[in-house]
């Protein structure tokens, strides 16, 4: 049995997260105006966040919540430090996200045929085939494009997605050319062993392809998922400031990883992230504020473990 201190020499000096909340976050919740989107994102650009997902180029009668991407983005402050990307659900999108001064643009596509029916009314095979015709379409105006396999630890109307299917999905997106893989744990059905099933898989086959993987906490254990992820090497994770969103065509998908709680924990282990933990606190309190609920973060209400309680006054 592997002791703590042998398992912590193993661990990343450092890890990047991509804050998801004005997007995957924001998407799930009720519409906020523009001004207060791009209030979100400038405040998480002075946390030390060096990624963020700042909005999504998809028709407005699919995702009303996103319909003002243009006008978000215009407005943003944007930070030199930090790497903005945009999610795409087509070609159409994506040029949309280029022509908008986006370098780093995010495609994605179910394991689940059903969910990715639901999701965008196309087959996982379709969606496919369009991510091949976006990025030979797109290929000669340089960005980054990241797949993002949704569902890729099991779908709300199927069950189980094999890990065999979800590899599968990754060596045909490799080979049309995608530059990044991420995948999506859309309904919080992850656990370390199917983390583990998977990354064996897509690590013997693609040892170089770097990959970003996105937990939910529905089910409590996102933290959990990114200890088993970060044995196979991983070191990129999405989080939600405050734990914001979840996904709107998938039932019971509550609950994104809350940033705050990923960088308290792997601040803890010693492993930097280059957030500070406090400002992110902040801007959590700000989400709360903002979309007007109680957020799911447990570090939000109740502080990181440094933060001490005033000693009772014991008389005698």
């Amino acid at each position: 049995m592997n002791t703590w201190p042998t398992r912590a020499a193993a661990l990343p000096d450092r890890v990047s997260i991509r804050e998801v909340g004005p997007r995957d976050g924001l998407q799930s919740e009720n519409p906020i105006p523009p001004e207060d989107k791009v209030r979100l994102i400038d405040a998480l650009s002075g946390t030390g966040l060096r990624r963020i997902e700042a909005v999504s180029f998809v028709h407005p009668k699919a995702i009303p919540q996103m319909a003002d991407a243009d006008e978000v983005w215009r407005a943003v402050t944007r930070s030199p430090e930090v790497q903005y990307s945009a999610l795409a659900p087509n070609l159409k999108g994506a040029q949309r996200a280029l022509d908008a001064g986006f370098d780093h643009v995010e495609v994605v596509v179910s394991a689940s045929d059903t969910h990715n029916l639901n999701n965008i009314k196309r087959s996982t095979d379709e969606s496919l085939d369009g991510i091949a015709e976006l990025i030979a379409a797109l290929g000669d105006r340089g960005p980054t494009i990241e797949v993002i396999v949704a569902t890729a630890f099991g779908c709300p109307y199927e069950g189980d997605v094999a890990a065999e299917r979800v590899a599968s999905i990754v060596d045909r997106v490799i080979t049309d050319g995608a530059h990044r893989i991420a995948f999506g744990d859309t309904t919080g059905m992850a656990t370390p062993r199917r983390v583990a099933e998977l990354l064996d898989l897509v690590r013997s086959a693609h040892p170089d392809v770097p990959l970003l993987l996105h937990f939910h906490n529905t089910r409590g254990t996102a933290l959990a998922n990114v200890l088993t992820a970060m044995d196979y090497g991983v070191v990129e994770f999405d989080a939600s400031v405050g734990g914001l969103g979840g996904c709107p065509y998938a039932p019971g998908a509550s609950g994104n990883l809350a940033t705050e709680e990923l960088v308290h924990m792997l601040h803890d282990m010693g492993v930097e992230t280059g957030v500070d933990l406090d400002a992110l606190i902040e801007v959590a309190e700000l989400a709360e504020s903002l979309v007007g609920r109680e957020l799911p973060s447990g570090v939000l209400r109740a502080g990181p473990r440094t933060r001490l309680t005033p000693k009772p006054d014991i008389k005698d």
